[in-house]
């Protein structure tokens, strides 16, 4: 029987990967810009080219995982005002299987109860527009939002002077939530809570 790659191992393929893609040791060759074979010779497609070769591969990834069930978990410790929490999220650059969103649906009450004591008297704010633009909400508004997410993650900003915890409420499949390309069935909305008189920066 054939050795089946783990997580981590497959984490670590996909870097090196996209190592040797951004290097150019790896093209999609075929690639073309405007189906005129007369133009295309003129358009630089290296950068393209680069991308579309580790695409491709992410993608045989990702059936390596079904194939498999190689989950795309991986686990986070985040520690904030002298509280820990240890979590699953998707790795950004794997796929959920149905396993994980079910461990990652289990986590989500853990995930908002530690957001919740550790962001007590920060100002919140609802980002928008690929989080370049920002709204402030209030508590009753997150609230809102939990009732029709699935699952959640935490990241944190944080140095001697400033903190932002940045709670992202999704939900259908993370690989497709994070970068808003399965909406409506898969999304995610970003609540950043700052120190009061400070602005997100994440």
């Amino acid at each position: 029987m054939s050795k089946v790659y783990t997580t981590q191992e497959l984490i670590q393929i996909l870097a090196d990967e996209r190592q040797a893609c951004l290097k150019g040791k790896r093209l999609k060759l075929e690639i073309t810009l405007s189906g005129n074979p007369v133009i295309d010779q003129f358009i630089r497609t290296d950068g393209l080219q680069q991308f579309t070769a580790y695409q491709d591969f992410k993608t045989a990834i990702h059936n390596y995982q079904r194939e498999n069930q190689v989950s795309g978990i991986i686990w986070r410790e985040v520690t904030v005002k002298g509280k820990n929490l240890y979590y699953p999220e998707i790795d950004s650059e794997l796929i959920a299987l149905t396993t994980d969103l079910e461990i990652l649906k289990a986590a989500k009450n853990s995930i908002l109860e530690f957001w919740y004591q550790v962001t007590i008297g920060m100002e919140l704010y609802l980002s928008f527009n690929n989080s370049k633009q920002h709204q402030q909400i209030v508590i009753s508004d997150v609230e809102r939002i939990v009732q029709r997410t699935e699952w959640a993650s935490l990241c944190k900003w944080e140095n001697s002077s400033f903190l932002e915890m940045i709670l992202q409420l999704g939900w259908g499949k993370p690989e497709e939530a994070y970068y808003k390309r399965g909406r409506p069935r898969s999304g995610s909305e970003y609540i950043h809570a700052v120190n009061p008189g400070n602005r997100p920066i994440g």
